[in-house]
Parts: C-alpha cells; structure tokens; sequence
C-alpha cells in the first residue's frame, strides 16, 4: 500500500484541495482519503490518500506539493 500527501497552501487550498479530493474515487487503486486542515496553520490545507499499490498519475492543482510514501507497517 502507499500513501500520498498534497499540500497547498493560500487563500483557496481548501476549496483546491477539496475538488482535488472529489476526483480521486474514479482512479484505480483508490482505497480512501481526508481533506485535512489545522487551526494553528491557517491557509494550509492536505489531502492524505491511500492506494492499493502504485499512485497512479494524479490531477493536482496548480502549485501544490506532494509525496508518495510506501507503508511498511500499521496497527
């Protein structure tokens, strides 16, 4: 399984982030993801997503970041 985090940040990572996330169920592999934001960083916004196997190519918006980790282990 891997794991893939995009981060944005400003004024409409929110609303990027969250259409973002609504295009994700369609792709193969797609096993479940949150639209994550914290009050103590205010204008940043995530979306953690889970995957079968390999991350397939993926849609993000303009200017976000993103990291694909592999999960070696969970409870």
């Amino acid at each position: 399984m891997q794991v893939h985090y995009a981060e944005a940040r400003g004024e409409q990572a929110e609303s990027e982030l969250h259409a973002f996330l609504n295009a994700l169920p369609g792709l193969p592999g797609f096993l479940g993801a949150e639209l994550l934001v914290s009050p103590a960083q205010p204008g940043l916004a995530l979306v953690a997503s889970r995957w079968a196997e390999k991350v397939p190519p993926l849609p993000l918006p303009h200017g976000t970041r993103a990291w694909v980790f592999e999960v070696l282990d969970r409870r």
